[in-house]
């Protein structure tokens, strides 16, 4: 009891002071942004008129500048700012693992609280610790879907303007004002990184950098080949979107046929917490030496052990690519 407590006093001291540090470094943040952007502005100023200029952007990963220059010297800090962005979220990468390190302490504490044994903690502060990446994944996916569903709309469009006269460029912002999110912000900033400068072709390959799906990277492909060798390029993407439309029935036939493994997944999946919830509210006597015997601990961890990897073999057999 008095080692938890002292976690828990830890635990708000430290809370009390990152809270202080980053209200005391905001403005600090702020001033910094301005002059690395200005900076910026000043080296393109020097610039030979021939050199591509590049639009400026905010990559601060933290708000707090000493945390913000500790995780810039990560790679995988900067894809999860990729992922919170590709994810939809106005959040830092830093405001995640704050938020991974509080849920794992605070989920580890519950779960070491309830269980009785350090065992329940380590897994509470790893499950805890994961929640805030897979939300934002899962946020992720979500979009990326709809933004599948939608993007032959998106095409459609395009080959429309095309073919009453429009320049590509114009149906890009068509695309911004006339279909739905999230298509629409992806070629909003598509639209106005061109707009500012940007030479199409790096402002196309933006796109597939912020979305990396195979039909967007077909429609960049194809756009830049008929840029360069010439064409019917209305042709082309009405051909594009009927080739999407397509995979997407092929998909949703294979939904259907893997329907049974998603079904006895999520039955596997559920059905040994629901045994045990039944048997704590009719029989509590019969399972509780699962709880507090050290045997029952080490059945528990492996239970859960092999849960996980029979989810992700099932899910890797229903999973087909198409």
């Amino acid at each position: 009891m008095t080692a938890l407590i002292a976690i828990a006093i830890f635990v708000l001291v430290a809370a009390l002071v990152f809270g202080a540090g980053y209200l005391f470094d905001q403005r600090n943040a702020r001033a910094r942004l301005l002059r690395e952007r200005l900076d910026n502005v000043h080296r393109i100023e020097e610039q030979q008129p021939s050199q591509e200029l590049a639009l400026l952007r905010d990559q601060l990963l933290s708000s707090i500048p000493a945390f913000d220059t500790l995780l810039k010297r990560s790679a995988r800090i900067s894809n999860l700012q990729d992922l919170l962005a590709q994810a939809g979220m106005r959040m830092r990468a830093g405001n995640i693992l704050v938020l991974s390190v509080l849920s794992g302490v605070m989920l580890g504490l519950a779960t070491w609280y309830a269980g009785g044994a350090a065992a329940f903690g380590v897994v509470g502060v790893i499950v805890g610790a994961l929640l805030p990446y897979s939300y934002a994944s899962f946020r992720r996916a979500k979009r990326f879907q709809k933004f599948e569903e939608l993007f032959p709309e998106a095409i459609d469009t395009v080959a429309r303007a095309v073919r009453a006269g429009h320049a590509f460029t114009t149906a890009l912002e068509m695309i911004s004002n006339e279909v739905a999110e999230p298509v629409a912000s992806e070629f909003r900033i598509l639209f106005e990184e061109q707009k500012f400068g940007l030479p199409v072709r790096d402002a196309l390959i933006n796109l597939t950098e912020r979305v990396p799906l195979v039909d967007v990277k077909f429609f960049v492909t194809a756009v830049m080949l008929q840029r360069e060798t010439g064409g019917n390029l209305a042709e082309i993407l009405d051909n594009l979107s009927y080739v999407i439309r397509e995979r997407f029935k092929i998909m949703r036939q294979v939904r259907v046929y893997t329907a049974q493994g998603r079904l006895t997944m999520i039955l596997l999946m559920l059905m040994p917490p629901a045994i045990v919830m039944i048997m704590l509210t009719l029989n509590p006597g019969f399972i509780q030496p699962l709880f507090s015997d050290p045997i029952g601990h080490a059945l528990i961890v492996a239970g859960i052990t092999l849960q996980t990897m029979g989810y992700f073999i099932i899910r890797k057999v229903i999973q087909i690519q198409v």
